[in-house]
């Protein structure tokens, strides 16, 4: 199984890199804050104990993102890998993937990390605020992700770079520039 995990801060390019990449190598996407999204969306149960927290721009404690992580990977039972995107953020967070991994037989591939500076950043955010009006886009929530991200997921990268996993790629430029770097490392993993 080819399972990656997608890693950079808010508006780095992550969801629209997946898409291409589920495409080329048939990977299903699991993007934590679109499973948010669709259980606040559906008002289940769950949606309902994060969507205060997403709204005030906060982070959903482990157990209930882990929880619904494995409820996504088990749907999908014949799937070829997966891309994780905006999960782990912590590392125990990144402890318990590899234990769940495991369990299923099976382990990340990779990591890439796609560097993007603030700046450039808090433009494309607010440029896709425009477009989408995601809450979790509004000016100040914004600068919280990415504080947040720069403050404390960022610390994950060393948990996988000592296994050897982790690979950086630069996120600024042309989409099919930033697309072709990471199936070139991609397509250097041994799965």
């Amino acid at each position: 199984m080819l399972n990656l995990v997608l890693f950079g801060p808010p508006g780095a390019g992550k969801g629209t890199q997946s898409e291409k990449l589920i495409s080329k190598y048939q990977l299903v996407h699991v993007s934590t804050g679109d499973l948010f999204r669709a259980h606040v969306k559906g008002e289940t149960e769950l949606g309902k104990k994060v969507s205060q927290l997403l709204a005030d721009g906060e982070l959903v404690p482990d157990a209930i993102t882990i929880a619904m992580l494995e409820e996504e990977v088990d749907k999908n039972p014949d799937a070829k890998g997966f891309v994780f995107d905006g999960f782990p953020r912590t590392v125990p967070q990144a402890i318990e993937l590899d234990l769940f991994l495991e369990r299923k037989g099976s382990k990340i591939a990779g990591v890439i990390a796609l560097d993007v500076d603030q700046d450039e950043l808090t433009k494309r955010i607010a440029e896709r605020h425009k477009i989408s009006g995601r809450p979790d886009d509004d000016a100040e929530k914004l600068k919280k992700r990415i504080s947040e991200y720069f403050d404390k997921t960022i610390h994950v990268l060393p948990y996988y770079e000592e296994q050897g996993k982790l690979n950086k790629v630069n996120g600024i430029g042309e989409i099919e520039t930033v697309y072709n770097d990471l199936c070139a490392v991609i397509d250097q993993y041994h799965y």
